[in-house]
């Protein structure tokens, strides 16, 4: 197993350490909760550092391509349901971004199946930044950044949209016809 495969089984395997921390106690113990946010922001840096690496070193798998993307969705889709359980963010955003996920994925394999490659796009990575840096911030509850945070939020929100739309608007030719 290469490095970037490496990193991206790390990710998966901090997830359950993540969310227990976040968890713990209702969420109520601060220290916890920078532990919580130290480990999400080490998970979301292994991200960065696998894609970089695996392009770099032409280490692309496909395990990689497979298991990047999950590990994303399941880092960021944890922290958003613990963040609906903890009363911090409302269930409605989070089954948008969810389903936006479930959503794009079909596509994916249906695309898959018919040997088509769905790139991610500008605008999923901004997403996936912006739901990152809100998450972040929800988790550390920083004192006077409460209207960043909420920014932060529904930037997050609208990108996930936008990128919907986006991908289905590119793609729409995957359901319709089977090919692009």
């Amino acid at each position: 197993m290469n490095l970037p495969n490496k990193l991206t089984t790390l990710r998966v395997i901090m997830i359950p350490f993540f969310v227990a921390c976040l968890l713990y106690q209702n969420g109520a113990n601060q220290t916890v909760r920078i532990a919580a946010a130290v480990i999400f922001i080490l998970a979301s840096l292994t991200d960065l550092l696998d894609g970089k690496i695996a392009r770099k070193y032409n280490l692309v798998t496909n395990f990689g391509k497979f298991m990047d993307p999950l590990a994303d969705k399941l880092l960021v889709c944890s922290a958003l349901i613990c963040l609906v359980e903890l009363e911090e963010l409302p269930a409605w955003m989070v089954i948008i971004i969810i389903s936006r996920e479930f959503i794009i994925s079909g596509f994916r394999l249906i695309a898959s199946d018919n040997g088509i490659v769905i790139a991610a796009s500008y605008w999923g990575k901004f997403k996936t930044t912006f739901q990152m840096i809100g998450v972040i911030l929800l988790i550390l509850q920083i004192p006077g950044l409460e209207l960043v945070t909420q920014a932060c939020i529904w930037i997050a929100l609208i990108l996930t949209i936008v990128s919907l739309v986006d991908y289905i608007w590119k793609n729409h030719k995957v359901l319709t016809e089977g090919s692009m």
